[in-house]
């Protein structure tokens, strides 16, 4: 594995590169909270056959966190990624993202669809198709953002992982309860704020209405104990044309996390066979 921060577009850009030398690619984008380390395990189980990149998106990880807001909107997190792409060499690819990094997955692959082998969404959303869902989810997000600032990463974290949506995460040992808590602390409070200020489901463009003009192969994935998400991802597969739904048994929403073996399964059979 190659561990790199390069510059891209002007800031520091982190990814890491499984299996360098194949030229199919997988790339996967993890959530809020998260980086690259979030698809260790996954990666160890999954072939050699292809090359595997994981990228650290704005704000998150060793990526850059600007203080200017207008870095981290969708738009321009969508232009980094193409900017890195065509830096790479890389041409067509299949693009997994997780939570916030399906929706910047989801917005990359619409306006890049060329580019897309296939997409896989994992508890993810088109975001939210009303003016008013959008700019109510807008304020409840800057509020968060404002107490993250003032109160600083380590109480932040505190409060998001004892909320709802990750309460089947309780299950798993401590020690993966401590590294995902891990992961949490290394972010930066401007990072994470200013990721929900421009890139959070109430900033986000709505694709509901788009999904139907996708062409390339999709598959949306959900935990069993995850319904709010199951809902969405049932209306999304009536949408797309090309669209296969699966719903893992006996976890929430970070379906990698909770049960990285059957996740790596259902990529490899989704990607690789």
């Amino acid at each position: 594995m190659a561990s790199v921060v390069t510059t891209i577009n002007g800031m520091d850009f982190h990814y890491e590169v499984f299996n360098a030398r194949m030229e199919e690619t997988v790339v996967l984008l993890h959530g809020f909270t998260g980086s690259t380390k979030t698809w260790h395990e996954v990666v160890e189980l999954m072939p050699t056959t292809k090359r595997i990149i994981l990228i650290d998106l704005i704000g998150h990880g060793q990526t850059a966190s600007p203080k200017q807001l207008h870095f981290y909107t969708m738009k321009e997190q969508v232009e980094l990624l193409e900017a890195f792409f065509n830096w790479k060499g890389i041409q067509t690819f299949s693009l997994v993202g997780y939570s916030m990094g399906g929706r910047v997955a989801l917005a990359y692959a619409m306006k890049y669809p060329a580019r897309i082998e296939k997409l896989v969404l994992e508890s993810s959303s088109p975001g939210l198709e009303s003016l008013e869902d959008r700019e109510a989810r807008m304020e409840s997000d800057q509020l968060l953002a404002s107490r993250i600032e003032e109160a600083g990463v380590e109480t932040f974290v505190d409060y998001w992982q004892d909320i709802p949506l990750f309460k089947s995460q309780k299950k798993l040992s401590e020690a993966q309860q401590k590294a995902i808590r891990q992961e949490r602390l290394q972010q930066s409070a401007i990072g994470l704020a200013n990721s929900l200020r421009g890139m959070g489901t109430g900033r986000q463009k709505s694709y509901w209405r788009e999904l139907s003009n996708f062409e390339k192969p999709v598959v949306l994935l959900s935990g069993e104990l995850d319904k709010k998400f199951i809902k969405k991802a049932e209306q999304m597969a009536a949408l797309f044309p090309q669209c296969d739904h699966q719903t893992i048994l006996g976890v929430g929403h970070a379906i990698h996390v909770e049960n990285p073996q059957s996740f790596a399964t259902i990529v490899k059979e989704q990607l690789y066979l």
